[in-house]
């Protein structure tokens, strides 16, 4: 049993750096650990289990109790049980949750009044799409985005919650269905150039804008990085985008034949006098188009 467990913790992910990460120290999460595989057992058990030094394990031990991550369980000796992951990490959460809403408020305090002006650059799919869920999700007037319907089911549910509080959403989508993302009456969608195909390394960019006063830009494809900002002038420019291409989807609704015999299929002839070596590239492998 003691060489399958030793296996176990060789091929399991990383939980002692996740719950360093949530605050823990190496020898309290070598210890909870420890304690959800062999359960119940004493400190001298868990110390040798989990390799942490005796005394370093009674001290740990104590302040996992204070915590809520362990429980003692029986007497002469005492042994301890680990608490069910779900039922801690959901109330370690809550408190975490409760306590930066508290130190936001009062950390905003001691900042000048006034909009944040500055270009903040985030790094990551996860801190990535947690800004772009919180943005939707804090919505009160409008939300604007451009982007394909892959990752825009990523957020539909706080879409669809966003169209339902009555916020005007407006979205220019790379994809077929413009319907998928139809919630509500105020819930515009328009079908990029009228086909919705991504053509250029551009058309990668994912852009949101929230009620006219802030405005993420993300490349979502590859290493995972935006730009968010409340700079105007910015917030500006992304809405532009996306009204001009709402303009050149009514367009092409009405004169798409007459623009394709202009300029060829997906303005090929515009876009291949203006594109970069390597947009030009990928134009052509995304259309079959020279």
């Amino acid at each position: 049993m003691a060489g399958k467990l030793a296996i176990a913790a060789t091929d399991s992910p990383d939980f002692i750096g996740d719950l360093k990460r949530l605050g823990f120290t190496e020898y309290e999460a070598k210890i909870y650990v420890q304690l959800l595989r062999m359960p119940p057992s004493t400190a001298y058990e868990i110390s040798k289990g989990a390799n942490v030094p005796r005394p370093n394990t009674y001290h740990a031990l104590e302040a996992l109790a204070q915590r809520g991550a362990v429980l003692p369980v029986s007497e002469n000796p005492v042994r301890y049980v680990a608490a069910q992951p779900h039922d801690f990490l959901a109330a370690l959460s809550q408190q975490t949750r409760a306590l930066c809403v508290d130190l936001a408020e009062k950390l905003a305090t001691l900042t000048p009044v006034g909009d944040d002006q500055y270009v903040w650059t985030l790094r990551g799919e996860v801190a990535v799409h947690s800004k772009i869920e919180s943005l939707i999700a804090n919505s009160r007037q409008s939300v604007w985005v451009k982007a394909s319907d892959v990752v825009l089911r990523r957020h539909k549910e706080a879409l669809r919650a966003a169209a339902l509080r009555g916020n005007d959403v407006f979205i220019v989508l790379f994809g077929p269905d413009a319907e998928e993302f139809r919630f509500s009456d105020n819930c515009r969608v328009y079908i990029h150039e009228g086909n919705g195909v991504r053509m250029g390394t551009t058309d990668n960019l994912f852009t949101l804008a929230i009620d006219h006063v802030e405005t993420l830009t993300a490349a979502i494809e590859g290493d995972v990085v935006a730009a968010y900002t409340r700079n105007r002038p910015i917030v500006t420019m992304a809405e532009s985008l996306v009204r001009h291409d709402f303009y050149m989807a009514e367009i092409f609704a009405r004169f798409g034949s007459e623009i394709d015999a202009a300029f060829g299929p997906h303005l090929r002839d515009l876009r291949l006098a203006i594109f970069s070596p390597d947009q030009q590239k990928s134009f052509k492998e995304r259309t079959g188009l020279s």
